[in-house]
């Protein structure tokens, strides 16, 4: 069986994803740890993209512990209040795959003509378009407008190439 490029990018960003889980303390990969591989993995159109909006791995990072902070807020709960320690990692555990990751690659999909046409680009677009959920609340935290961010991607899609 023949190994495409895309193949390789989306099993070298979920394999990132689930690094990113695991530091978390996180059961699943979800969208956000998703989408913090894409801002590691070098060479791609999605990653210059977010690069170029101000957010590179460790800004999206501090988006995502803003957005938890908040969120708890929310609930009437001071994260200072308790100064929890980050999760220990255990990098033995099997992490599995979460519903916004699976929805984020089936919008993926969903935007190329086929496989074949499918590029980073369209990974970044599936994780941008959820209306809901921890990576939206993140980007308006960190002050990023995602219409804009799913503009600029698309752009690139036309002219991504392996």
């Amino acid at each position: 069986m023949l190994v495409s490029a895309i193949d390789h990018y989306i099993n070298a960003v979920v394999l990132q994803g689930e690094r990113e889980a695991r530091e978390d303390g996180s059961a699943v990969v979800e969208a956000h740890h998703v989408l913090l591989a894409i801002a590691v993995h070098e060479d791609t159109a999605a990653r210059r993209v977010l690069v170029e909006a101000g957010l590179d791995r460790q800004a999206i990072r501090d988006a995502l512990d803003r957005e938890f902070e908040h969120s708890l807020n929310a609930a009437g709960v001071s994260l200072s209040s308790f100064g929890s320690p980050r999760a220990t990692p255990d990098p033995r555990r099997r992490v599995g795959m979460g519903a916004s990751t699976r929805l984020a690659l089936e919008r993926a999909f969903a935007h190329a003509t086929g496989k074949k046409d499918l590029r980073p680009a369209h990974v970044l677009i599936g994780i941008l378009e959820a209306e809901v959920g921890t990576v939206p609340r993140a980007l308006a935290l960190a002050g990023a407008e995602r219409a804009g961010l799913i503009e600029r991607v698309r752009q690139t899609t036309a002219t991504e190439h392996w």
